[in-house]
């Protein structure tokens, strides 16, 4: 069972900072993937920052340099530090768990389980 609850968005003026951050429950499931998505308004889902347990990550280029994703073990929290915040990022951001996962990816057919999603909204 996976619950995931998110928090943390917001509205902030571009150049800003915000930190997301979405409570994980998880048992069972050893080798997940733990990803943050965004959907800007009329736009497709995509993957912003991805981690596995190992500490690996992947971002999106956009992002590159400005987000960071961390996951804290003893508070079963994933976060995700957004700086030079741009109106370009504004979006609905969910967090995701993909329960098996080999390879960091950003295919969210694959990601099992999402939070309700937290707006941020940015603005020049």
């Amino acid at each position: 069972q996976v619950q995931l609850v998110e928090s943390g968005g917001g509205s902030v003026q571009a150049g800003g900072s915000l930190r997301l951050s979405c409570s994980i429950s998880i048992s069972g499931y050893s080798s997940p993937c733990l990803g943050w998505f965004r959907q800007p308004p009329g736009k497709e889902r995509e993957g912003v920052a991805a981690s596995n347990r190992g500490g690996g990550t992947k971002y999106a280029d956009s992002v590159k340099g400005r987000f960071t994703i961390s996951l804290d073990n003893a508070k079963n929290t994933l976060y995700l530090q957004m700086n030079s915040l741009q109106p370009e990022d504004t979006a609905m951001y969910y967090c995701a768990v993909d329960r098996f996962c080999a390879t960091i990816h950003f295919v969210p057919e694959k990601y099992n389980y999402w939070g309700q999603g937290t707006q941020v909204t940015v603005s020049s």
